[in-house]
């Protein structure tokens, strides 16, 4: 079963998050993730929600994304991104 990571994410520091978009993409792949979604135009249709930079990335799984998410390749991103901007990050099982 697939799993995905949601990410809603509010950049405070443009500079800094651009340098960290270099860094994620190639973490990402090595996991075998496929960005769905990364940024783009986002509509909210119920709830008082601020929508904001929205990213989602498949993976085979939702213990691979975990994987992912802890690894050590990604780990300097990471600090990097909760640097340069607030997020609130799911990983959802899918089908």
């Amino acid at each position: 079963m697939a799993g995905y990571v949601i990410a809603d994410v509010d950049v405070t520091a443009p500079e800094l998050f651009a340098k960290y978009r270099d860094l994620v993409g190639p973490t990402v792949e090595k996991y075998g993730g496929e960005y769905l979604a990364r940024g783009g135009d986002v509509e909210v249709l119920e709830g008082d929600r601020v929508a904001h930079r929205t990213v989602i990335i498949r993976f085979d799984s939702a213990e691979r994304a975990r994987e992912w998410y802890h690894s050590d390749e990604y780990a300097p991103a990471l600090k990097m991104r909760l640097e340069a901007a607030n997020s609130h990050v799911l990983i959802v099982d899918g089908a």
